[in-house]
């Protein structure tokens, strides 16, 4: 089972979810609270009051980090995340330690998690229900990629073809410079029939 959230410290408001126990977290990559993004914002460009609420919302679920003061709360991308075989339920690694930051969090904020519990559903199974919205939000991701690309394209579609008759017009100028119409317009016509190589 897992629990949803909805934070609204940042507009639009985010979902963030959180396995019911270490268990439950093992199924979600064996972290203890997952952020929703919109496919546009950076991880580490996260407002602080969306943080704030992630940090008190790991605190309060922590059986040990409930009861202390002063813990230090990491977050990373899930695509940081490193699990192997070898470790204990709950435990997890990172493949970048320099893709992690690091949020002191001194005291339980209870107004802060007053707010979020209220917010709280809980769906079951989970994992199908996690599927199906990561599938529907890769699937608008890719929307969006395919009409930035599409745009993109008909962008220089259309450069390319204001060059292309920029071209026309350029070649097509010095044609007409020479042409004997032009010639003939200009006065230097050679009215006498004689040859210029005849000239010098």
């Amino acid at each position: 089972m897992v629990y949803y959230f909805t934070s609204d410290a940042s507009t639009p408001p985010c979902s963030i979810y959180v396995g019911k126990d270490k268990f439950e977290n093992e199924e979600l990559i064996n972290a203890h609270v997952y952020l929703r993004l919109d496919g546009e914002e950076a991880w580490d460009d996260i407002p602080k009051a969306l943080v704030d609420d992630c940090v008190q919302l790991t605190k309060a679920n922590s059986i040990e980090g409930n009861k202390k003061d002063n813990v230090t709360i990491i977050y990373t991308p899930w695509s940081n995340l490193k699990k192997d075989g070898s470790m204990a339920v709950g435990q997890v690694s990172f493949h970048d330690p320099r893709k992690t930051r690091r949020i002191l969090v001194p005291t339980r904020l209870n107004p802060i998690v007053n707010r979020l519990t209220k917010t709280r559903t809980e769906i079951y199974p989970a994992t199908d229900h996690l599927i199906t919205i990561r599938e529907s939000h890769l699937a608008s991701l890719r929307k969006r990629k395919q009409e930035v690309a599409q745009a993109r394209k008909k962008e220089e579609t259309k450069l390319a073809k204001a060059r292309r008759e920029e071209k026309e017009r350029r070649d097509k100028g010095y044609d007409d410079l020479f042409s004997e119409d032009a010639l003939k317009e200009s006065g230097i016509e050679n009215q006498q029939g004689w040859d210029e190589d005849d000239f010098m």
